[in-house]
């Protein structure tokens, strides 16, 4: 043996313990962290900034375990990886070992210590540079520039910064890291024994034995089985990869251009944020800031939602047809009654949490309670058992924690933005600025707010885009009259439009790599077949019927219903627009009237509707005699 050879032969034998004692640590944090927030769920908490602490000292340790500063770097690296994590540790066991003292301090009057101040600026860069190894530079850089702005421009002292920081509940340990570790962290969890317990092969049987047969029936598959899926995922990308691998070949193999069956993976992908029962992580956060129960949130959330994935599927639909685009034949589907009797009882848990939400209980007790049932439910049936395993609880856990990671570090670099606003008054500053930009006009005042939504999202989850449009932009939103619900869902849609909104689509670009399409191709695709996402966020403004807001549901259910209708009509219109299809091909005039059929239907109002009808009708008309007179003989 060459001495080369023997020397890495050496390193090897040297490395192997080690890497494998690391696996093992990563396992027991992650079991640990897990079982600790569910034990939390059934329990209740302890107070909140012991309980948020606990919940960022659990995830600083695996995001320093996980993400080391070089990967395969020498022994070096790995002290300093350790060294940050023991200051991240330190930082919040500061404020466990002098909890009497920081409960009973006067804020911005007792001053700070110097181990304060030390590990005030240690909490700070040890959060930024965990943000950074699991999100990317976007974030941090976003918390830099607002750290710079109070420092250097403003007349804040360096003390109160630090405190409002560092000691306070409004900075690192403030609502949004609260979030993480009492809402996300459960329904992470319940989305990790879902996936161990083989959900998401019945979302797709499901879907295909209902869709798969029909025109264009491998991109209708794709809406179904995202939007289940998306529910308990939360993410879109994790969504596209997931379904993908799938769905994406189907399209391509049944007839449907790279460009689009990437585009629709992506869009379908991206709604699961925001469809009830789950949605997404800021669905929560929405929840918490707008201090109203969750399944409030996933109420209002639920019309546009369905508006979303009715355009969506239509657009399929419609491409499929104008291009004569078949189905999957059905020998090859499975078929809807075996899937139901084979794995219908893993629905069980998915509505656990619904029956939970509607009879009052919590969400994380409910999501905590649905994920107790996800292996049970699966053991009971010979078709669903094969492969669970005493392992697979322990795998379950540790994968809804390193699942977690990305939000509650997010969530904790966001504190930082929002101390920095609160502390400044920058909020105040923004809000005035919005409103002398659009110079009183709510529609100016929207498009500003939509497309700042849809420039922070494409650098940071779509958690912290929200968190800073609502400390930044959605004050200016409701002072110009908007309910603050319809404002709050107006910023949430628009930070997650950004998902397939190019340049930067991050689930249009893992569906393009998927599809082997070009990018830009892919993400005007993905806009075209949303076009409706980015109109009825506008739309709800105007009229919150259509997030379920009324005063007296007694005497206004019937114009809800109306409301609901002729909106899902008016995103089948834009479709069919977009697509040039209806009952038929759509001459270029027909798509200019469905499209402004789309527009009066979509906006709420008895005139916009007679018109709207009377355009779509026109259209219709037109179609039917165009089939007649190619039917007759000549």
């Amino acid at each position: 043996m060459s001495d080369t050879a023997a020397a890495v032969s050496d390193v090897k034998q040297a490395t192997a313990p080690s890497a494998r004692l690391l696996r093992w640590l990563v396992t027991l944090v992650a079991v640990t962290m897990s079982l600790y927030h569910m034990y939390v769920a059934g329990f209740g908490p302890p107070e909140a900034v012991i309980f948020r602490g606990t919940h960022l000292m659990f995830a600083i340790g695996l995001v320093f375990l996980l993400y080391p500063t070089r990967a395969g770097g020498g022994a070096a690296w790995r002290v300093l990886d350790f060294a940050l994590l023991g200051l991240g540790l330190a930082f919040v066991l500061n404020i466990f070992l002098n909890y009497q003292a920081f409960t009973n301090r006067i804020i911005y009057i007792d001053e700070l210590t110097l181990a304060d101040k030390v590990f005030a600026v240690v909490a700070v860069l040890v959060v930024l540079e965990g943000t950074r190894r699991v999100i990317g530079w976007a974030l941090p850089l976003t918390a830099l520039v607002f750290l710079v702005y109070a420092v250097f421009f403003t007349q804040v002292k360096m003390p109160v910064l630090m405190e409002q920081v560092y000691l306070s509940t409004e900075g690192i340990f403030g609502s949004t890291l609260g979030v993480s570790a009492s809402y996300v962290m459960l329904f992470v969890i319940f989305g990790a024994f879902m996936e161990k317990s083989g959900t998401g092969q019945l979302f797709m049987d499901f879907a295909m034995s209902i869709t798969g047969h029909s025109a264009g029936g491998p991109g209708k598959v794709a809406v179904v089985s995202s939007s289940l899926f998306g529910t308990v995922s939360g993410s879109a990308v994790a969504n596209v990869m997931v379904d993908g691998p799938i769905t994406i070949p189907l399209m391509k193999r049944t007839g449907f251009r790279p460009p689009f069956a990437a585009a629709v993976e992506a869009v379908a992908s991206t709604g699961g944020q925001i469809m009830p029962p789950v949605m997404g992580a800021a669905a929560f956060v929405m929840a918490e800031f707008l201090a109203v129960p969750y399944a409030t949130v996933a109420l209002w959330a639920l019309v546009p939602a369905v508006l979303y994935y009715v355009a969506v599927f239509f657009a399929v639909h419609f491409e499929a047809k104008r291009y004569k685009l078949a189905g999957v034949p059905r020998h090859e589907l499975p078929r809807f009654i075996t899937v139901m009797a084979q794995r219908g009882h893993l629905f069980a848990p998915i509505m656990t949490v619904l029956v939970g939400l509607f009879l009052g209980y919590s969400a994380p007790l409910c999501a905590l309670a649905a994920a107790i049932a996800c292996l049970p439910v699966a053991l009971m049936r010979r078709t669903t058992r094969a492969g669970i395993r005493w392992m697979t609880v322990v795998e379950a856990l540790e994968e809804g924690a390193r699942n977690a990671l990305s939000v509650a570090m997010a969530c904790a670099c966001a504190g930082i933005v929002i101390a920095c606003v609160t502390i400044t008054g920058l909020g105040i500053v923004f809000t005035q600025m919005v409103i002398a930009l659009a110079q009183d006009a709510l529609i100016l005042a929207l498009m500003l707010t939509a497309v700042a939504g849809i420039i922070l999202g494409m650098g940071m989850p779509t958690t912290p885009a929200y968190i800073v449009m609502v400390a930044l932009l959605v004050p200016a939103v409701i002072k110009m009259g908007v309910v603050a619900p319809a404002a709050h869902m107006f910023a949430f849609y628009f930070a997650i439009l950004s998902a397939i909104t190019p340049p930067v689509a991050l689930a249009v670009f893992a569906a393009a790599g998927l599809a082997k399409a070009n990018m830009w191709a892919s993400g005007f695709a993905a806009m075209r077949a949303a076009a409706p996402a980015y109109i009825v966020p506008f739309m709800f403004v105007y009229e919150p019927r259509l997030l379920l807001i009324v005063k007296d549901w007694a005497s206004e259910w019937q114009f809800v219903l109306w409301s609901v209708i002729t909106a899902t009509g008016g995103v089948i219109c834009l479709a069919g627009s977009l697509f040039g299809w209806l009952l038929g091909y759509a001459s270029m005039w027909q798509r200019v009237l469905l499209f402004a059929a789309a527009m009066c239907l979509i906006k709420p109002g008895l005139i916009t509707d007679a018109i709207g009808l009377a355009l779509v009708a026109a259209v219709v008309v037109a179609q039917v005699l165009e089939r007649r007179r190619a039917a007759s003989p000549a």
